[in-house]
């Protein structure tokens, strides 16, 4: 399991950090999905993001708004109407864990709309879609898409195969995973410079993107 080594070394300085360290992250876990779409222009517009939650987070979801009572998994059109958006309340300065790069630099996008939530098989999975606020054309050097949170509260994991809508012919997407020896390593020499009582909980590094996936996306040059 990709976080078991994480999880197990954070445990493993609880004796020495106090008590707070015991508190291994991360604490949710996001199986995360991408659909790139095109314009006429071989341009892409906006990416729509899907987050399937795991199923502990999805139950404490549910159970907090009171939702799924006889816990069959299946919920009325007015529960679906109170679960549609329960994740999209970001603070202003929230970035959605979305990171696009092209020629190395970060594309602005806007807030979240077209959002989607559904409840099947003991599992919520939601979507949004982000519009670039300038379309970009990803030719050979690709658009870069990351899905992260730095502080490693959540965890994502690109899990499906991205999707590339009104895309031009040739391009295609590929999906690279992070080196977990190399990101363990940093992790671990991070954290051997904590001292006693500080709260691992509280003070956690900003790792999570040695532990992000990437999906590039590439087209022809024309």
């Amino acid at each position: 399991m990709r976080f078991g080594i994480i999880f197990a070394f954070a445990v493993s300085l609880g004796g020495c950090l106090g008590s707070g360290a015991a508190k291994a992250h991360p604490h949710i876990f996001i199986d995360s999905g991408v659909e790139a779409i095109f314009d006429a222009q071989g341009q892409v517009t906006a990416l729509r993001i899907s987050w399937a939650y795991d199923d502990f987070y999805s139950l404490l979801a549910i159970e907090d708004r009171g939702l799924d009572p006889d816990g069959d998994s299946h919920l009325t059109a007015e529960e679906q109407a109170s679960l549609t958006g329960f994740d999209m309340h970001w603070d202003a300065d929230y970035d959605g864990d979305l990171y696009v790069l092209h020629k190395g630099a970060p594309v602005a996008m806007g807030r979240p709309v077209d959002v989607t939530a559904r409840y099947e098989d003991g599992i919520i999975t939601s979507s949004h879609l982000r519009t670039l606020v300038t379309p970009v054309r990803p030719g050979p050097e690709g658009v870069i898409v990351k899905i992260y949170d730095s502080g490693y509260y959540t965890a994502y994991t690109i899990a499906s195969e991205t999707v590339l809508t009104n895309a031009l012919a040739g391009c295609a997407a590929q999906v690279y995973a992070p080196d977990l020896s190399e990101a363990d390593e940093q992790l671990q020499a991070v954290l051997q410079e904590y001292q006693a009582g500080q709260s691992l909980e509280e003070d956690f590094p900003a790792v999570g993107a040695n532990y992000a996936d990437e999906v590039r996306i590439t087209c022809p040059a024309r």
